[in-house]
């Protein structure tokens, strides 16, 4: 069985920081040829890491340190007033898990939320190959929550399932649902399944405060992040 001792990892060469401007950025990478096992998968995410596809990463750039993980004890969780507002719009949709979603109906909705949503990311243009690998690979322990208006597929939660925690991986939605909030649903949602299930965390990916995109994460409080290789209470 593999341990945190027998990993080896790799380092990429410097290129340009996908969220800061004018910032440098290198990413830590675990040995994609080690298999990794579900308490080892658990280790690396309460150490930081995080799963693209494949790969397990961490930022490790020497002049920055704006990538901190970021995750939400759910028991502790309470909905502000504009979260409730949120939750309650969105209680008509169904929810259904799949064990794949390598399929044209999902993919179409993912190519409509790049194509309209993140335009000047590095996702752009969206490609199948690179939602496969991306989205529809991993560890063995994704679970894909499917958020349907009717007969209408509106939003996908890609979710890592660990013995303790949720650890939400990538959300995509119809864009021009606006008036749902389906990013913020979703995250609500999630944090609402991982409480029900008795898992302890959801963990949300690293915060930017910095970065818009990421600076989000501070609405779902209390936010815990990892400062000094101890998860910390955000106040």
């Amino acid at each position: 069985m593999t341990v945190l001792s027998d990993l080896k990892v790799f380092i990429t060469h410097p290129h340009k920081c996908s969220y800061l401007e004018e910032k440098q950025a290198q990413t830590l990478f675990i040995d994609p040829d080690i298999e990794i096992n579900p308490q080892v998968y658990e280790q690396l995410t309460e150490l930081g890491f995080r799963r693209s596809g494949n790969h397990i990463y961490r930022p490790h750039c020497e002049e920055c340190k704006a990538c901190i993980p970021s995750r939400v004890p759910v028991d502790l969780f309470n909905r502000k007033r504009s979260h409730q507002k949120i939750w309650n719009r969105n209680q008509d949709l169904q929810v259904i898990e799949v064990n794949d979603i390598n399929t044209d109906h999902h993919y179409q909705l993912f190519e409509k939320y790049i194509c309209e949503r993140h335009r000047d990311g590095d996702m752009y243009p969206p490609n199948r190959e690179q939602y496969q690998s991306f989205l529809c690979t991993g560890v063995g322990r994704s679970r894909y929550f499917c958020f349907y208006s009717g007969t209408q597929l509106i939003a996908v939660a890609v979710t890592d399932f660990m013995e303790n925690a949720f650890s939400a991986i990538y959300t995509f939605f119809d864009p021009f649902q606006q008036q749902r909030s389906l990013g913020v649903y979703c995250i609500l949602w999630q944090i609402e399944k991982a409480r029900s299930l008795g898992l302890i965390y959801l963990y949300l990916g690293y915060w930017i405060k910095d970065c818009r995109k990421m600076s989000y994460k501070t609405d779902y409080r209390p936010l815990q992040l990892f400062i000094n290789r101890k998860w910390v209470a955000l106040t």
